[in-house]
């Protein structure tokens, strides 16, 4: 993926992450946001009507009425968040500018420890209850559903299933949960209960032989929830980490939760995977988000791949069915266990900025009115920053805009999205010294910008060498044969931050 920004003399960036980015200056008048990307000085619970996107983790966007409101794993520079409730959330009317509300939850819904229970005393053999089970809060995602507003939400326990020591146990289950509203402005939730469990998959056992020991007790991970209903109107559950896959599981529309769970394999069927799961079982892909896109008649499937401090980065492939399978731009069968490309989001850096890491877990959305579609997760300073404490753990949320390549693929373009009034690009606008990033698949690295320099000859220059001709009846700018889709932007990694240009595309190997 690429992405560009910035001409010399004019600052404007560009970047190239899936196709580069371009800044160019549209107006020196736009007031664009101005709030730090590091937020340690407002990071406290104290400060938090001045976090505007700060504290952001595994964001899941959708509009009412007026605003939108983005909901989140319980995830907090310092930890602020602890003890203030579950699934924060805050809202929008530009996607800009984003006020704190507090949190959807106050506590662990109490189905949660009996369900634990309950299925604890059901194995064989039997093991006690746990009077006290530990909790984490992770990856809701909300949509809208006739006239109601559905929250599906995570409650990991993370006790071990026996004793203390992960190295001889697995951690306990992941349980899904469904609570609705009429309306997301009064935060009133009524919680519906379980939808979904982790559940055994009937051969392994929950005893761990050592640390490297990691054949993965469960079928599915029952965490990262996204919901989709289809064009002919079948609700569907899409779930799953790192535990052999990802799962889509058909859901009764009336009640949002499966009609029968009865056994292992009505727990959903595997449509995305990464490697062999008989031996590979430890997948390393995970937040599954799923889209369908009625312009070219498919669902997309975007996953994140590796760990999320740092290698955190955004794939994506294509079905004409919900089932699958799902197909790469390479041709490559992810449902069978393909790698996923191509890859949108990776750790990069323009210069003069720290760069962003950990980019992943997005939320896809459109905007109703416009039908705009829109990436929004969270981004991470890099580890060890000079100056910055625990620099890796500052997550900011960002949004950004997402494009539709001529045949069909989105592309993430690289500045994020501030609103910037449309100007009308020309040929001109384009000549100048850009930053460009050819993302390529480099584990844990950031990846920094290089100069190309498009001159009025139609000539480039600088990293690379050829020519650039531009379609500005449809912002499309193509450089040696690579197509780029050209976009009013927010230099958001200048010293002074203006508008610019920035263009993202895809190479036919789909970086």
């Amino acid at each position: 993926m690429l992405s560009g920004c910035s001409k010399t003399g004019t600052t404007k960036p560009v970047v190239t992450i899936t196709p580069p980015a371009v800044i160019v200056p549209v107006t020196d008048t736009f007031p664009g946001p101005v709030y730090p990307d590091n937020y340690i000085a407002v990071s406290s619970w104290d400060t938090r009507s001045q976090w505007n996107l700060a504290n952001v983790h595994d964001p899941t966007v959708t509009k009412c009425s007026d605003y939108y409101y983005m909901y989140q794993t319980d995830a907090s520079y310092g930890n602020v968040l602890n003890g203030y409730g579950h699934y924060p959330y805050r809202r929008s009317k530009d996607l800009v500018n984003w006020d704190f509300l507090g949190t959807a939850f106050t506590n662990v819904p109490a189905w949660v420890k009996d369900f634990l229970n309950n299925k604890r005393a059901r194995m064989v053999p039997a093991l006690p209850a746990i009077a006290n089970p530990t909790y984490g809060y992770w990856a809701p995602c909300v949509r809208k559903v006739g006239n109601k507003y559905r929250l599906y939400y995570c409650v990991v326990v993370t006790d071990p299933i026996i004793g203390t020591d992960y190295n001889t146990s697995w951690s306990e289950r992941v349980f899904i949960g469904l609570a609705e509203s009429d309306d997301l402005a009064t935060n009133v939730w009524t919680d519906k209960g379980m939808v979904v469990c982790s559940e055994p998959n009937g051969i392994q056992s929950y005893i761990r032989n050592g640390a490297l020991d990691w054949i993965a007790y469960y079928k599915f991970n029952a965490i990262d929830p996204s919901f989709i209903i289809t064009p002919e109107g079948e609700h569907w559950l899409i779930y799953g980490s790192w535990h052999t896959g990802i799962a889509a599981l058909k859901l009764n529309a009336t009640t949002g939760k499966p009609d029968k769970l009865e056994n292992i394999n009505g727990y959903g069927v595997r449509i995305a995977c990464r490697g062999n799961v008989s031996t590979d079982r430890w997948q390393g892909l995970e937040a599954p988000e799923i889209i369908y896109n009625e312009v070219t008649g498919y669902y997309y499937l975007f996953v994140a791949y590796d760990e999320l401090s740092v290698a955190y980065n955004t794939r994506v492939a294509r079905s004409k069915n919900i089932t699958g399978p799902y197909i790469g731009i390479d041709g490559g069968n992810i449902t069978t266990g393909a790698q996923c490309w191509p890859m949108i989001t990776h750790p990069y850096a323009f210069n003069g900025h720290t760069g962003w890491a950990g980019i992943s877990h997005c939320a896809i959305f459109q905007n109703p009115e416009t039908k705009e579609w829109f990436y929004a997760s969270q981004a991470r300073l890099p580890k060890n920053m000079p100056g910055i404490n625990a620099s890796n753990a500052l997550m900011m949320g960002q949004v950004r805009s997402l494009q539709w390549t001529e045949d069909g693929w989105p592309v993430v373009m690289p500045e994020r999205y501030a609103a910037v009034p449309k100007s009308a690009i020309t040929d001109q606008s384009l000549v100048g010294n850009w930053e460009q990033i050819t993302l390529q698949y480099q584990y844990q690295v950031v990846q920094r910008s290089a100069s190309v320099v498009l001159t009025t000859d139609k000539k480039v220059s600088g990293s690379i060498s050829g020519v650039w001709s531009f379609e500005a009846t449809k912002n499309l700018l193509t450089i040696n044969g690579n197509k780029y889709i050209v976009t009013d932007a927010w230099n958001w990694e200048a010293s002074t931050r203006k508008v610019t240009l920035t263009y993202a595309g895809l190479t036919p190997a789909g970086v």
